[in-house]
This record gives C-alpha cells, structure tokens and sequence, in this order.
C-alpha cells in the first residue's frame, strides 16, 4: 500500500503545481510585509534555511521566514523547538503562531522537492536516531514531504520520541490512503489550523 501509481503521481503533481503558484500569487503582499517586520524586529536574514531529508532519503534545502534570532543553534546544536523557547523572536511567536513562517517552502511546492500535502521533513540528525527506534519509520520516505500534513493536523506539534511514534501512525495511514480528496481535507483542516493558530511552538 506504500506505493502509488504513475497516474496518481502525475495527478498529485499537478495539485501541487496549481495550488502553489495560485498561493504564491496570491500571498506575495504577506510575503513582502513579513520580510519588513522580520527586518526591524532582529538582526540576521529575512529567510532560514536548513538541511532536510526528502523523498527516497534525498536531502535538500528547505526555507522558511526567520523566527529565531540568529545562529539560534550555535551554542545548543540541533534540537526541536520547546515551549516558551527564548530562540524566537517577537515577530517570530507571531509568524510561528499562524504558520506565516512556512509559506516560502511553497517554492519547494513548485519546483518539485516537496508536495503540499505529505510528512513534515525532518532534518537527517533527527531521521537517523529516530529510524533506529521507530519501526517503519522509513517508510514516510516513500512520498515526497509536505507542506503540511495529516499528523500536523491530527496531532499537536511533538518535540519527543513518544511524539514522533504517534505522529508516523498519522504519516503512514495518509501514505497507504493517499488520494487526492485527502489532499483536499488535510489543505482545508490546515486552513482552520492556521486561523485559530492551534499547536504552534
């Protein structure tokens, strides 16, 4: 159940490609706004950008609006956001709290390395520890990642190795039903998600 047809993969390309550039269109003052606040709240750059690992274990760059001061990682290395996290920044609770900070990886949407709706990519320091504990954790590599996802709208944002357990059930049940009606609820739960800035870090 892991593996999906051409005609659903071109078909699910297509979504991506549409919805994606539409957003892109549609979003571009938000994007411009955003980028200025992120610019007279804190020094270092407007975008973040961070290793992930993709589909079929490939990695890439994914980007994101700064929401933590700079070099937030360099005297702690990596790790997941925590509650009340001090790395973010003012304007960085706000873009976090409604999502805002995702929106440039609808140019990963675009151009292929991601999908709009999937499992969240992780970067590989996470990937590799986890798929030594988590049965079929592998298996979330089977698709591309998404911009959001049906964990992310099921299950609050989890910064522990129980989270992750529950999440992949979440990842493997869109995996095995993944259709383009599903696509369509996950974008629509997103929506409410993203309105009443539910499970946020």
């Amino acid at each position: 159940g892991f593996h999906k047809s051409r005609l659903r993969t071109v078909l699910k390309r297509i979504e991506d490609i549409v919805i994606s550039s539409t957003m892109l269109i549609l979003l571009a003052p938000v994007f411009l706004v955003t980028a200025v606040l992120i610019k007279l709240d804190s020094k270092g750059p407007i975008f973040f950008s961070q290793d992930r690992v993709g589909q079929h274990k490939k990695e890439y760059m994914m980007h994101k609006f700064r929401s933590m001061v700079a070099d937030a990682e360099k005297h702690t290395g990596p790790m997941w956001a925590q509650d009340n996290d001090s790395r973010i920044t003012r304007i960085g609770r706000i873009i976090r709290k409604y999502r805002i900070d995702e929106l440039p990886q609808l140019w990963e949407v675009l151009t292929g390395r991601m999908s709009m709706v999937g499992p969240r990519p992780e970067r590989r320091h996470f990937t590799e520890k986890l798929e030594k504990v988590i049965p079929f954790y592998e298996q979330r590599f089977n698709v591309k990642p998404g911009l959001t996802g049906w964990a992310q709208v099921s299950y609050d944002y989890g910064a522990t190795i129980d989270d992750a357990v529950e999440k992949l059930n979440y990842e493997l049940f869109y995996i095995k039903n993944l259709s383009i009606t599903l696509d369509l609820v996950i974008i629509l739960r997103t929506v409410k998600t993203v309105l009443f800035g539910r499970g946020a870090r």
